[in-house]
């Protein structure tokens, strides 16, 4: 199985970047992660949901066939660190590669919330989107590290 993270957006800090690239390097060889931006739609004078439709075509052109969906969202289920360790070791029992979207500044594409597997919040707080890619990858590694025992998560 592997996880994707799908961004939209442009580019982001070196220490964005730097940082997801320390979780990347953290994940053990059997569940790699990865990070790919996704080019957001020149706004112009295009409506939010032109400007939806074109990103979503990009979305879908970079997730893997049969993958399951999980959307950022501010509506979406509010997990726990131990919470979101057993939805990734519920993840991983049913072998599906997995995509998690973060859209852009308009959001996402309601398809898309519609046709999701799981939808996620990372905070109640609004995040800059280099903040929620690092965050994300940050809290995979750690729920990983939480199935394998290992002692970077500790729980008290």
């Amino acid at each position: 199985m592997k996880l994707s993270v799908l961004a939209v957006g442009h580019r982001q800090p070196a220490w964005v970047n730097e940082g997801c690239a320390e979780y990347l390097k953290r994940m053990p060889r059997e569940l790699p992660l990865t990070v790919s931006e996704i080019k957001p739609e020149p706004r112009g004078s295009k409506t939010r949901e032109q400007l939806l439709t074109a990103e979503k075509a990009r979305i879908r052109e970079a997730m893997a066939a049969g993958c399951r969906l999980v959307v950022l969202d501010e509506k979406g289920d509010d997990l726990t660190t131990l919470k979101l360790a057993k939805r990734l070791e519920a993840w991983m029992q049913d072998g599906r590669d997995v995509s998690l979207l973060i859209g852009g500044a308009d959001g996402l594409d309601e398809e898309f919330k519609a046709q999701a597997d799981d939808r996620l919040r990372l905070s109640s707080l609004t995040l800059p989107h280099g903040m929620a890619r690092l965050l994300l990858c940050e809290q995979l590694y750690r729920a990983v590290s939480v199935l394998k025992n290992h002692p970077y998560h500790r729980e008290g």
